[in-house]
């Protein structure tokens, strides 16, 4: 089992930052591809971005390319999703997963995090 608890959302203008970060506790970290996915109001949850064990390899979703950059540290068992350029359609509840690879497919990822708000404003 592993237990995901993520963090850093909130409120920010369009054109902010944030950073969210998820901590991972329970089996070895090193053990998972981490992927972060998001759920729009009345939208499907969609995939945002993943990175592989080692955090040598990462994806992301056209919409984010160039503006979001996903991380990890092994040591501190948390994977991050820095968020710049914001933009009003990034609003969503934003989730973690931990999965056996790294890939854009939801059903592929066996443990979630309960989410976090991010909203951006206008």
């Amino acid at each position: 089992q592993v237990q995901l608890v993520e963090s850093g959302g909130g409120l920010v203008q369009a054109g902010g930052s944030l950073r969210l970060s998820c901590a991972a506790s329970g089996r070895p970290f090193t053990s998972y591809a981490m992927g972060w996915f998001r759920q729009a109001p009345g939208k499907e949850r969609e995939f945002v971005s993943a990175i592989t064990r080692s955090g040598s390899n990462t994806v992301y979703a056209d919409s984010v390319k160039g503006r979001f950059t996903i991380s990890r540290d092994n040591a501190k068992n948390t994977v991050y999703l820095q968020m710049n350029s914001l933009k009003p359609e990034d609003t969503a509840v934003y989730y973690c997963a931990a999965g056996w690879g790294m890939t854009m497919s939801q059903s592929d990822y066996n443990y979630w995090g309960q989410g976090t708000q991010v909203t951006v404003s206008s």
